[in-house]
């Protein structure tokens, strides 16, 4: 059984004949400690602030059975990881003069974004856990005195930890080969001026550890395997 915020990816799910409905994973309408297994792909990074994120991790656990295993891969901040690039900076496409990407400058981002109903010991936990991801040297830096939020270069190596990814309506001019979050045109085109709208969605990319330590400050699951793969960072988990 799949799920996602998005009605029109559950509408596609639902063509192909696959079991999935609209929810929020915050609130995930299933009966605590009723699944084997759980998945979180791509999901956890779009959390604005720690609390969310653990949150969302809390909530993953309360699903499962004990013994249950999920599994969560996140966004990692590191795309060269051991002198080797990932595939998200490999499929970069050499840049030729005449072509430009559209996607520079910052956004506006509101200041308050708090997790409704998190308890004291919530926001505790999740200090705590900045703390120590700043002692261990992890270059973290949460978004909480700056209004503006850096929009991210595609295929390009990562600036900041909180940035916005530029997305394009389908549709537009683009190359085949890159993902539907990256257009390139002809610098000074008329598809450059005709573009749709670009629409610019939140991030939260991963430094080393910084998962594995919101996993590990929950006392209700056990962290079985944390491992890097192609530019994710990516944990398995089990519920005591």
């Amino acid at each position: 059984v799949g799920c996602d915020r998005s009605k029109n990816l559950v509408d596609i799910c639902g063509e192909k004949h696959f079991q999935a409905f609209v929810c929020d994973a915050l609130s995930v309408p299933i009966r605590s400690g009723s699944c084997d297994a759980c998945i979180s792909i791509a999901v956890i990074h779009h959390f604005s602030t720690a609390e969310r994120r653990l949150a969302t991790i809390r909530e993953l656990a309360r699903l499962l059975r004990p013994g249950g295993t999920a599994l969560i891969y996140v966004w990692a901040m590191e795309q060269e990881y051991k002198n080797q690039k990932s595939k998200y900076l490999k499929e970069k496409n050499g840049s030729k003069a005449k072509e430009k990407k559209i996607n520079t400058g910052t956004v506006q981002r509101p200041l308050t974004d708090q997790v409704s109903g998190s308890s004291s010991q919530d926001l505790a936990c999740s200090d705590q856990l900045i703390n120590d991801l700043k002692d261990g040297g992890c270059d973290a830096r949460p978004v909480v005195a700056d209004s503006k939020l850096p929009v991210h270069t595609n295929r390009t190596s990562f600036d900041s930890q909180d940035l916005l990814v530029p997305w394009h309506l389908k549709g537009c001019t683009k190359k085949k080969e890159e993902g539907v979050d990256t257009v390139l045109v002809p610098a000074g085109s008329r598809e450059s001026q005709e573009l749709s709208p670009v629409f610019h969605r939140y991030y939260h990319v991963f430094c080393e550890g910084e998962l594995e330590a919101a996993c590990r400050s929950l006392d209700c699951v056990r962290v079985q395997k944390s491992y890097y793969d192609q530019g994710n960072w990516c944990v398995v988990l089990e519920k005591l």
